[in-house]
């Protein structure tokens, strides 16, 4: 009996790894084929909606906006919007390796951002204001099923460059009981009548790998002539709500970081266990059909007109 026992746990057990093994292989394969289906850019970028171009900065491929959105949405799990006007991806990194991470490019015609306030403003107290902003905003995300935020602090202290126009910062986030920590870095450029937003969608892992990247994104984009920010006519211009300050204060975004990472991976997990419950199932329903010895040897012996005399 016990070898009986021994010999059905190996077979269980040669089972389980062949079906792992399968729904792997398909897991693989599907991954490959998103991978492969996508369209990548290089070189110079234009967009149109900020009345600016991209140079893609060396190392970095560019999604247009239908890709970035699918990416975003559909493989990510983010809520839908349109705001995203294309993505900056790795070289050596897909949008779906573990270690995946991105730029989101967007732009906002806000108007003309005055920069007077820039050197006046104290970022300790501002993190405490944004800090308490979040906390009262998790009300929200609790009700639209998403995980509250923590505002941990400052992962880049708010940092504004008076001659280039530019200004970035990054947040450390925590979302839900995650133990890996979200980066949240954002860098804006300044332009006559709106800012271009670039953000990192990433881990805090990945801050340092970002942080050397960052001047090669601040100047990768470059407004169409009449639309940079020294081009500003007062008599003609809209002054946006928002200053400098203003801008670092916004709140944080829900949908960045590695919350749609995990999401995302969640998604092709959930399928892999799919893949592996069909060939489970197939397997049975074969074994189901296929008689047994025993059987077979009665059938036999049943039309056998010999031994039935």
């Amino acid at each position: 009996m016990k070898r009986i026992f021994s010999i059905v746990l190996f077979f269980v057990f040669a089972l389980v790894v062949q079906g792992f093994a399968q729904a792997d292989t398909s897991y693989l394969r599907i991954i490959d084929s998103i991978e492969q289906s996508f369209k990548y850019q290089t070189g110079q970028i234009s967009i149109p909606e900020g009345k600016a171009s991209m140079l893609v900065p060396k190392g970095f491929r560019y999604l247009d906006k239908e890709q970035a959105n699918y990416v975003l949405t559909d493989l990510w799990g983010n809520p839908k919007s349109e705001g995203v006007l294309g993505m900056l991806v790795p070289e050596n990194v897909g949008i779906l390796d573990s270690n995946a991470w991105i730029f989101t490019v967007s732009y906002d015609e806000m108007g003309y951002v005055k920069d007077e306030d820039a050197n006046d403003i104290n970022y300790d107290d501002l993190l405490k204001e944004q800090q308490d902003a979040t906390i009262e905003g998790n009300a929200e995300r609790i009700k639209n099923n998403y995980d509250p935020i923590t505002l941990v602090g400052w992962a880049s202290p708010p940092y504004y460059d008076s001659n280039k126009k530019v200004l970035h910062w990054a947040k450390e986030l925590k979302f839900g009981d995650l133990t890996t920590h979200t980066l949240n870095y954002n860098m804006r450029i300044l332009g006559r009548k709106g800012i271009f937003l670039i953000n990192a969608v990433a881990d805090m892992r990945e801050l340092p790998l970002i942080k050397r990247n960052v001047n090669a994104i601040l100047s990768s984009v470059t407004f169409d002539e009449g639309s940079k920010y020294s081009d500003f006519n007062p008599e003609l211009d809209e002054v946006a709500a928002y200053t400098v300050g203003g801008l670092v204060a916004g709140k944080v975004l829900a949908k960045a970081g590695f919350f749609v990472v995990l999401a995302k991976f969640w998604k092709f997990i959930l399928f892999g266990l799919i893949a592996f419950g069909g060939f489970i199932m197939k397997f049975f329903k074969k074994s189901e059909d296929q008689p047994t010895e025993a059987t077979t040897e009665q059938v036999s012996s049943e039309n056998d007109p010999d031994q039935n005399a």
